[in-house]
């Protein structure tokens, strides 16, 4: 066997399957800014350094959710049921978060959520949320392309520029980002989120000087910003109104995964995936629970420029906030920075459906071109064709369908994958603990241990199954067509790539005791240095300052 040969995939390996080249790759810390020179044929190469790990995880969740979809929101359901529903879905992210964070520093591999599938339980399995995942974010990244023409039409109105044309100017610029070098993909992430968290930071400290009458000017005979404007409809529709918001606030959260879509690319996985796992929590609480507090707190509920309707990027909450506080370039400002939000999602969207088509395609469940890698790492065909995907978004030069009804069908598709694949997580991760505990195998060896176990992944399951059949309820009351259709079109085609799957290649549900842990494991043990007790102790711990700013960031 030659060389090429021993490197290519391998279908015995998860390692392979992800068509990662361990050899010779830095693992240290003090050999992390190694240089590199990537060799054709290497496959997918661990260039992401921790600080592009942090961002990675914090700004793949901060897009259009946050910025728009909230407001509506809570002009839905209103703020009080909206921090319920954010709070769930948050508490829900944190402990599929510690799934995923358990498996991704045991068997970094990129392309995760499905490899684990098929690792696990069932190749089935596997094929099923491999392509749910690829075409959720597929759709995402179509998602924010509509979006971004929405914002674009906040200065350049639709009559002079149609969206479409904004739509095919930031999917090329998105492609050629991301058929460059994965460090250029996490270095462009690392700014984009960083310029994100900073208007979030900047809108939170606004917000509470706004409540608390140091900013802005107060209207005559208007409600109070504070308690008296919250209190004006917190529990607004009912649990309909409840329960139809849930789509919004799962699609504000999606992108925490990447970590461990991107563990696979990330050097030191074992040190900098857990690092960036413990992070999310205060995260959540930081831009998720504050943020919705304030919109509350400031915007009464029904009022109009909450709706968005007709997809008005002028009804962001953000930019209302900001021009209430009497800062007058506040709309441009914001929306220069929701706009900035857009392009990182896309970013992040391309980045992470490439990978997984990628690791379908390693595994054989897609087209064996896809799995071609160029010389820099880059799955060159998979990105091109995720790209094609979200062309989608050229549907908003149909008159009859329009920017804001484009928007809406695409959030609710994206939103609904996105639980089925966040459901996947939890399974996946049952099965982990169930073949390890199986294998008698010590759960002290494990890098990073989920002290959630077994409530955290159930929990996920209950939340994720619940809202996927209950979220369309609302489209019975009379009986919508549209709505119904907007809610649960994409469920049966998840039972039928399952069990078609598992019809036409006859795969098999793995006993436990059958179950790979090992394979793809060494490099990890064997790259990695491991710190005796006593210079551990020795170490010398960062200041209180320090360790609280690397948990919030």
């Amino acid at each position: 066997m030659t060389k090429t040969e021993m490197d290519s995939y391998s279908e015995s390996g998860a390692a392979a399957s992800a068509g990662i080249e361990h050899k010779g790759q830095p693992f240290d810390d003090d050999l992390e800014n190694a240089s590199h020179t990537p060799q054709v044929g290497q496959g997918l190469q661990r260039n992401l350094k921790a600080r592009h790990l942090t961002m990675i995880s914090l700004g793949g969740t901060i897009g259009t959710g946050l910025f728009l979809a909230s407001g509506v929101s809570i002009n839905v359901a209103g703020p009080g049921y909206s921090l319920i529903a954010y709070g769930l879905i948050g508490t829900m992210v944190y402990c599929f978060m510690s799934s995923l964070g358990e498996m991704a520093t045991y068997l970094p591999i990129t392309g995760s959520i499905n490899a684990y599938g098929t690792r696990f339980f069932d190749p089935a399995l596997g094929f099923m949320l491999g392509w749910v995942y690829w075409f959720s974010w597929s759709v995402t990244l179509a998602t924010e392309l509509v979006a971004a023409g929405l914002i674009i039409s906040y200065w350049i109105p639709v009559e002079s520029c149609p969206g479409w044309v904004w739509a095919m100017v930031f999917i090329v610029i998105l492609t050629s980002l991301n058929l460059t070098t994965v460090k250029a993909y996490g270095e462009t992430e690392y700014w984009l989120s960083l310029i994100k968290v900073l208007a979030v930071l900047v809108f939170i400290i606004i917000g509470f000087l706004y409540i608390g009458g140091a900013v802005g000017t107060r209207i005559e005979g208007a409600p109070k910003p504070g308690p008296e404007v919250f209190n004006m409809g917190p529990f607004h529709g009912g649990f309909i109104g409840l329960f139809s918001i849930f789509l919004n606030a799962g699609f504000s959260f999606q992108g925490a995964e990447l970590v461990g879509i991107a563990a696979g690319e990330t050097k030191n996985p074992r040190k900098n995936v857990p690092r960036a796992i413990r992070q999310v929590f205060w995260r959540i609480l930081l831009f998720y629970v504050l943020t919705i507090l304030i919109i509350g707190m400031t915007i009464p509920y029904n009022d109009e420029s909450l709706s968005n309707q007709g997809g008005e990027i002028k009804s962001s909450p953000f930019t209302r906030v900001f021009i209430q506080a009497g800062i007058t370039v506040g709309g441009d400002i914001m929306n220069a920075v929701i706009l900035v939000a857009v392009l990182s999602a896309g970013n992040s969207g391309l980045y992470a459906s490439s990978r997984a088509l990628h690791t379908l395609s390693k595994e054989g469940n897609a087209p064996k071109f896809l799995g071609y890698v160029n010389r820099w790492g880059v799955p060159v065909y998979c990105v091109l064709a995720t790209s094609l995907i979200g062309c989608l978004a050229f549907i908003v030069s149909l008159p009859q369908i329009g920017q804001g009804e484009a928007y809406n069908w695409l959030l609710s598709l994206a939103s609904t994958t996105g639980f089925i694949a966040w459901l996947g997580i939890a399974f996946s991760h049952i099965r982990f603990r169930m073949a390890y505990k199986a294998q008698g195998r010590a759960l002290s060896d494990l890098p990073f241990i989920s002290n959630l176990y077994p409530f955290g992944p159930i929990y996920t399951i209950v939340v994720c199954v619940v809202i996927l059949i209950g979220q369309g309820y609302t489209a019975f009351s009379p009986f919508d067509l549209k709505s119904f259709l907007s809610a649960y079109v994409t469920l049966p085609f998840v039972f039928l790539l399952y069990f078609g799957n598992k019809f036409w290649a006859k795969t098999k549900i793995l006993k436990l005791v059958d179950v790979d842990l090992d394979t793809g494991r060494s490099f990890i043990d064997t790259a990695v240095p491991v710190m005796d007790s006593e210079s551990e102790k020795n170490m010398k711990k960062p200041s209180v300052v320090k360790r609280v700013m690397a948990n919030v960031f």
